[in-house]
């Protein structure tokens, strides 16, 4: 998308001039080929197309709010917009002519008036600032320009479809309209997923990671419903999208440079995320195939029609990414329906979950607008000074406005300049006090500020207890941040710094930021990379980190324009916004980030850098908790009070604990292994003792079953002795046993001869619905099957409801 924005300085004439000027005299465009459409009620941009630009009335059309009324949530900002189309068939005349016939039109740009504030009630109120967002469609301009039929086969994304097409053997300009959808799902998604990846975002269950995620599943399953088979490379070992990739990363060479340098990342990324979603379509498949046998048994049994029921079918599209189209596709060619409304009532339930548990977004706490039209953005000077005189602008309690609050109440407090930093770029917002004095200097008042957060732009919200006294809007107060818990902050966050620059040089130069934790206590920083950290390079990272730290480095810190930051090599967070100025903090020789956070002047004073873990949290994004500074003092405080309490126990020195919990350990899974060989014995003589009330079933073959309770034997005692007990009943015999091992726990294993087996009885499918007596569920071999439950309640009744069903299926199956 190509834009631009402007926050209270051009606002409608200009946009609309500058956007015909663009569409006619840059791209050419041939101005009798160009519709508008205008709100219904914006006369305003309607005589400005007409009268200024030129735009004939019959090429003007009035829209209502569905089409041409912009909001940014359910409050907040809006405005009328205006969009501009081109019309591909002007031979077919103006007469009852329809913006919205895709097949003559598309719209290309589009004009957003942000003028007015929606309020809760639903009223608009006009803005203070009028402002301007515009976007205008490459893809779309692209497909006009170059007089295609339509996005997809413009020199953008046509390139990688002919790669793909390639691949699966197909023409596409002689293609059906359904093959070529999937070809055309294939190139886009294929070209977002790249540069995704290349920006930084990973494939994971969060998110952005997420959305990248379920892109890259449904070009796989685009793409085996085409046909695609990859080339045998021994480096793909089979997957597909890395080779089609190659094609969008060739396309990128002279747009986003980054790109071709972050390609093995990349192909390394799509090859894994594509292996591991084809072993679980696999299992998709399998499971597929299991519930159509299911649904045609129970259909013979009933004498119905097969049909897969809405709920299964819904299953495989949700936890396995299975189209609902390739199981209806599969169940077809096995006679089996689907059943589509359930599957639509499942789908529609899923969606109203995630409704309810989407919160709304509200861009104003209570009368936010009225705030923002009557308070200044708050003058943050906590770079410079840690205390400062100031004027409380507005006090809320619970989100309302209030004039006055006493002792014990929590606010939220609005000066009009501070020196609190306000929780942004992952660092955590200032704590503190703010003091009201009145004659002779004594204290009125005193708020203990806990949080600091920022709200509509530039507005820092002081979050708070008042301890004495009253505090009034109007009021001078001291703001007072606690210069102790701000140096660990500036300790931490200059710490950070370091720890990217270390992993980018030591590691790879392809991390990137995924998210970060500045607190007082600790650092958190999680990155992009697809494997674990090894003890040995975190200990490089350390070493290089307290080099660093040691060599007293002063750091520079400079406001400049954001492309000139860029330029000098500055990095920034993937997904921040920036202004046109930007704040760059410099450990020079060492680091360079576009950072609005507090710093320490010198890396001295960093003192020294701790990493106290590292762990994966999602696919593709590691994170390494550390410690420097004063929280490094009291880390090893904590580790050396829990190493005394370690060595007292024992009653050994440091340096022989790892020894002696070597030999606790190893003592322990002695006695461990002797406890349960132990238990498996008893279990065997208790089985010995049973064995005795086994009963026969059949008449043409007899057949020996037992079935039994032995009352707290654990599962692995209990397997044992179903063993045992079938060597003893020699085949044909069945066993079944059950035993309650531990409270709210059930244990049961089915044990069937090769004999039994032979008659169709299979031990894994005969234990389950017993389980489910009990609360839980098992399976396993035709021969031998365990299950679980939770209700040991039950296990009498399931086990006299296991002594019928198989004394009736023996008696059935040897009559």
């Amino acid at each position: 998308m190509l834009g631009n924005f402007s926050f209270g300085d051009y606002f409608k004439k200009e946009a609309i001039q500058w956007s015909w000027e663009l569409s006619t005299k840059e791209f050419q465009l041939a101005p009798e080929r160009l519709w508008i459409s205008v709100y219904e009620d914006d006369d305003e941009a309607f005589e400005i197309w007409h009268k200024e630009v030129g735009v004939p009335v019959d090429h003007i059309k009035r829209m209502g709010a569905d089409d041409n009324f912009w909001m940014s949530g359910a409050t907040g900002p809006c405005g009328p917009c205006s969009e501009i189309y081109y019309d591909f068939h002007p031979e077919r005349g103006t007469a009852d002519m329809d913006l919205g016939d895709d097949t003559r039109f598309i719209e290309f740009y589009n004009l957003v008036f942000m003028e007015y504030n929606k309020k809760d009630d639903g009223t608009l109120e006009p803005l203070k600032q009028k402002n301007i967002d515009t976007g205008l469609g490459l893809e779309r301009m692209a497909r006009i320009l170059q007089k295609v039929p339509n996005n997809y086969e413009t020199d953008l994304i046509y390139p990688i479809i002919e790669k793909a097409s390639a691949l699966a053997n197909i023409s596409y300009p002689l293609a059906d309209e359904q093959t070529k959808l999937k070809l055309k799902v294939v190139g886009d998604h294929l070209r977002a997923i790249v540069y995704l990846i290349s920006d930084g975002v990973l494939p994971s269950n969060i998110g952005r990671g997420y959305v990248v995620r379920r892109l890259i599943r449904r070009v796989v399953r685009a793409g085996r419903s085409l046909g695609i088979k990859g080339e045998r490379r021994d480096d793909l070992e089979g997957a597909v999208l890395p080779i089609i990739a190659e094609k969008v990363i060739e396309l990128s060479t002279h747009i986003d440079p980054d790109v071709k340098i972050k390609a093995p990342r990349i192909l390394e990324e799509l090859k894994k995320e594509e292996l591991n979603f084809v072993q679980t379509l696999e299992r998709g498949e399998s499971l597929l195939e299991k519930m159509l046998v299911d649904a045609s048994s129970n259909a013979e049994k009933s004498g119905t029609v097969p049909c897969l029921s809405g709920k299964d079918a819904f299953l495989l599209y949700d936890t396995f990414g299975f189209p609902v189209e390739l199981t209806t596709e599969i169940a077809e060619e096995q006679g089996v329906t689907v059943d589509m409304n359930g599957f639509d009532i499942e789908m529609e339930n899923q969606r109203r979950l995630s409704r309810a548990a989407h919160n709304v977004v509200k861009l104003a706490v209570e009368d936010g607008t009225n705030l923002m039209n009557n308070i200044n953005k708050t003058e943050f000077v906590g770079y410079d000074t840690l205390s400062t005189q100031a004027v409380v602008e507005s006090l809320m309690v619970n989100g309302s406005p209030v004039i006055q609050v006493s002792e014990g109440n929590d606010i939220e407090v609005l000066l009009n300049k501070t020196p609190f930093y306000a929780e942004s770029g992952g660092q955590i917002g200032d704590h503190g006090f703010l003091y009201v004095t009145g004659g002779e200097k004594q204290q009125t008042a005193v708020v203990e500020i806990k949080d600091v957060q920022k709200s509509l732009g530039d507005l820092f919200i002081h979050k708070g207890t008042i301890k004495e006294g009253v505090l009034e809007v109007g009021r001078e107060v001291e703001a007072a941040v606690d210069a102790k818990l701000r140096q660990r902050a500036k300790v931490h966050h200059t710490a950070t710094h370091l720890l990217q620059a270390a992993l980018k040089k030591l590691i790879s130069q392809e991390i990137s930021q995924a998210g970060s934790l500045v607190a007082f206590d600790r650092l958190r920083f999680d990155f992009n990379y697809g494997h674990a950290l090894t003890d040995a390079q975190l200990e490089d990272i350390e070493q290089l980190i307290n080099g660093w730290i040691e060599a007293s480095t002063s750091l520079k810190t400079k406001v400049m324009p954001l492309n000139d930051a860029k330029e000098a090599g500055a990095i920034a967070m993937f997904g921040e916004k920036y202004g046109e100025q930007v704040r760059v903090v410099e450990v020079p020789g060492v680091s360079m980030e576009l950072c609005g956070g507090t710093h320490v002047s010198n890396t001295s004073e960093i003192r020294v850098f701790k990493i106290i873990s590292e762990q994966g949290i999602a696919s593709g994004v590691r994170r390494i908790e550390a410690v420097a500074g004063e929280a490094f003092i009291e880390y090893i405080n904590v580790m050396e009070s829990q190493m005394k309490n370690l060595c007292s126990m024992p009653k050994v020195k440091a340096e022989e604990v790892t020894t002696r919990v070597e030999k606790l350990l190893e003592e322990l899974r002695m006695s461990r292994t002797e406890v349960a060989n132990l238990r498996t014995k008893a279990a065997e003589y208790k089985a010995l003792m049973i064995s005795n009330k086994a009963f026969e079933v059949g008449t043409s073959q007899k057949i020996r079953v037992l079935v039994e309770s032995l009352d707290d034997v654990d599962a692995d005692s209990l397997k044992a002795a179903a063993e045992n007990l079938i060597d003893t009943l020699q085949d044909p015999a069945a066993v079944i046993l059950g035993s309650c091992p531990d409270e709210g726990k059930v244990s049961l294993v089915a044990a069937f001869t090769p004999a039994v087996v032979d008659l169709g009885i299979q031990a894994g499918k005969f234990i389950g619905p017993i389980a489910k007596l009990c609360g839980g569920g098992g399976g396993g071999r035709p021969n031998f099957a365990q299950a679980g439950g939770r209700k040991p309640e039950n296990l009498p009744s399931a086990l006299e409801k296991a002594r019928e069903d198989i004394i009736s299926i023996l008696s059935q199956k040897t009559s």
